[in-house]
């Protein structure tokens, strides 16, 4: 049986053994347009007055709408434009609406992204913003979950009324992504991500996929969330094809639960039977641009993998191993994941994107340090030495056959694969998590 595995900016044609598990989504086609999509949402919305109607009970000037950045493939100009038309109609001046990116910790996006992911036009007609988690941030009254005072960006906090645009989707820390994951860790300060992300959240047994009660990731994000304020949400739901399917307006806490009862339901098959060698894809750019997002996919396979068994994952990494940070960590532990992991339950401080690697030690718990093979067009083999994988370089022409060949190998010795194709945006999970 084939598979088509996304990698970078094309598909991988796979030929599997026809006793392989391939796991996909199983979202509906949308039988609309993304903007008559999100223009029901707004006009239909859950526990909410519409969109309209809210702006103008509003004393309001300023509006700020907040949107994931360029990890989250959102086709924001297929729907945005109709979106601000209806906002301005309201008599809200467009000088007065800023597009506020919900980084997080991640880089700030480049104005190549901003005319990809808005359009040229609506990137050159709003003001559009980056999130600095170390820039301009205002102390909201009352404290997270965890007990911290919590900063958030100071643009969305002081606007008269305030709009986040999320994408949902399973996510290997927080259960799923969107809602109130925009303001933490999108628009929240570092030391108020520090929290979110520090060991003793991820040490936490329900700190996974699919899992949001109990979840202190989901718990911490839940309660900055509460803090900030939202007047109006708008959680989308997306295909395999990147189309979105479904979209939820109205109240954000509300429209977030539905987003991730879809998405649970469509994106979570439950895993029957575990496999020798699990295939997967990183989520094709932009996801898999660099190898601090990849680590995603290869925690997300961990439910479909036996006790020793193998992962092979396919991502692009154009843009490298990720931030200097992240990389001189990774460099200076040389995969000694377990004295990594000692360091940081010790240490009384959190230096920014240990959480990724926290989170990729739990592969080898269940692996073993040398059963995770990575192919990729864009780290060299060499960084096999720190990365915790061994790095099966080829030029992007050539993965399909390289990684076809790997396959053809393990299959005549008679393992048995699951494959998935998606990549995280796809999430097998064991039967004890349903």
């Amino acid at each position: 049986m084939k598979a088509e595995i996304r990698y970078h900016d094309t598909l991988l044609t796979i030929d599997f053994p026809d006793t392989s598990r391939i796991y996909l989504s199983s979202y509906d086609n949308p039988a609309v347009a993304e903007s008559e999509l999100v223009l029901e949402a707004v006009r239909k919305p859950i526990c909410s007055d519409r969109l309209v109607d809210s702006i103008k009970k509003r004393q309001r000037s300023s509006v700020v709408i907040a949107v994931s950045d360029i990890t989250r493939p959102i086709p924001y100009r297929m729907f945005l434009p109709a979106l601000l038309d209806d906002i301005e109609a309201t008599g809200i001046d467009r000088s007065s609406i800023t597009i506020l990116i919900a980084t997080g910790m991640h880089r700030p996006s480049t104005a190549e992204e901003r005319d990809i992911m808005f359009g040229k036009e609506v990137a050159g007609r709003y003001k559009i913003l980056d999130h600095d988690a170390e820039g301009d941030m205002v102390s909201l009254s009352g404290t997270s979950y965890s007990g911290v005072p919590v900063k958030l960006n100071r643009v969305f906090s002081e606007a008269d009324y305030k709009i986040v645009i999320g994408l949902v989707e399973p996510h290997f820390m927080a259960g799923f992504s969107g809602g109130r994951k925009t303001l933490c860790p999108g628009l929240s300060s570092l030391q108020t991500i520090e929290h979110f992300h520090g060991y003793e959240f991820l040490s936490h047994p329900k700190a996974g996929t699919a899992l949001l009660e109990g979840n202190p990731c989901n718990e911490e994000a839940l309660s900055v969330a509460r803090l900030a304020g939202v007047d109006f949400s708008i959680q989308l739901v997306s295909n395999h094809e990147r189309r979105i399917v479904k979209a939820f307006g109205g109240d954000l806490f509300e429209t977030h639960t539905r987003a991730c009862n879809y998405v649970k339901e469509n994106a979570c098959q439950v895993v029957e039977t575990e496999a020798d060698v699990v295939v997967t894809g990183c989520g094709g750019y932009p996801l898999d641009a660099t190898f601090y997002q990849c680590v995603k996919a290869l925690v997300t396979a961990l439910p479909c993998v036996r006790k020793g068994g193998m992962i092979i994952a396919a991502g692009g990494c154009v843009e490298g191993v990720g931030s200097q940070i992240y990389e001189n960590m990774l460099r200076k532990y040389s995969n000694d994941f377990s004295l990594f992991i000692s360091d940081i339950r010790e240490s009384s401080g959190i230096v920014k994107d240990q959480w990724q690697i926290q989170m990729q030690a739990r592969i080898y718990e269940k692996t073993g340090l040398d059963k995770i093979h990575f192919f990729t067009h864009g780290i060299v083999h060499a960084y096999s030495s720190f990365l915790g994988v061994n790095i099966l370089e080829a030029g992007s022409d050539r993965i399909a056959g390289q990684l076809q060949k790997v396959v053809d190998e393990l299959a005549r010795k008679g393992c048995s694969f699951a494959v998935i194709p998606e990549g995280p945006y796809c999430a097998p999970l064991s039967k004890g998590i349903v």
